[in-house]
């Protein structure tokens, strides 16, 4: 399948596929094009009554040109206020942002919850996550509504009334404890097949082992979330009183 942009030959062949009454999907189909693309392109260019393919190949090349006008982003990162490695951040910073999206988070929510998650205060406004990733307000703020909507992010207002967006001390012990009941809810439909399909049927059998060891995992994840819960509000230890604890150790020995 042919890939970059359209040629003239295939706009005109478009032309003539919409003249002919023809589908996008057959006329994609003539071109060895995706049907999206045959799509988007009478679409940007006039609608299937309205497309001319001379006006339409003008029309990319001006906006292909506006694109190489454009200032091309410094690749190098602008130094950071906090004196970090401002290049070493930006490589942590896609490392954790792919595994999120590994654990299935989608592309732009990872990226905003690493943010948040690397930033000392843990809360930025709608603009400070614009200005980091260098996306639109839009992206931001459908990022933040599916976050939100998760409990992976919480809202609230600073003294200039600016909605401002944190990550929450608790958030993965409410994580594993939403984890916990759906699994509850698996173990609870695996048990109820076993007397559909007849206790002593192999498919029950199966069915039966997956609830139990799914119970077990879930009591074992709850029962450990609960005990460290804790260690969700730990604080940085001040140096000086580490030190202090330290010698007194020694002392003790």
């Amino acid at each position: 399948m042919p890939g970059g942009r359209l040629t003239q030959q295939e706009r005109q062949r478009i032309a003539l596929g919409l003249a002919d009454g023809l589908a996008y999907a057959e006329i994609a189909r003539r071109l060895d094009r995706p049907t999206s693309t045959i799509t988007r392109e009478v679409m940007r260019n006039g609608g299937p009554t309205a497309y001319r393919a001379e006006a339409a190949h003008r029309a990319t090349e001006r906006r292909a040109h506006r694109r190489g006008q454009s200032a091309p982003r410094d690749t190098q990162p602008a130094a950071r206020p906090d004196g970090r490695d401002a290049q070493a951040v930006r490589a942590y910073e896609e490392k954790l942002a792919g595994v999120f999206v590994q654990s299935g988070l989608p592309r732009m929510m990872a990226r905003v919850l690493v943010c948040l998650y690397t930033t000392d205060s843990g809360s930025l406004t709608a603009a400070e996550l614009v200005q980091r990733l260098q996306v639109s307000p839009a992206s931001v703020s459908k990022a933040i509504a599916f976050l939100d909507s998760q409990g992976l992010v919480r809202r609230e207002r600073d003294e200039g009334r600016r909605e401002r967006y944190l990550v929450d001390d608790d958030i993965w012990y409410q994580a594993m404890m939403s984890t916990a009941r759906s699994n509850a809810l698996v173990v609870e439909v695996a048990r109820q097949g076993v007397g559909v399909l007849g206790p002593g049927s192999r498919a029950a059998t199966r069915l039966e082992n997956v609830a139990r060891f799914v119970d077990f995992v879930s009591e074992s994840i709850t029962r450990a979330a609960e005990q460290a819960r804790e260690v969700l509000y730990a604080r940085p230890e001040d140096p000086q009183a580490r030190d202090e604890g330290a010698v007194r150790g020694d002392r003790d020995s």
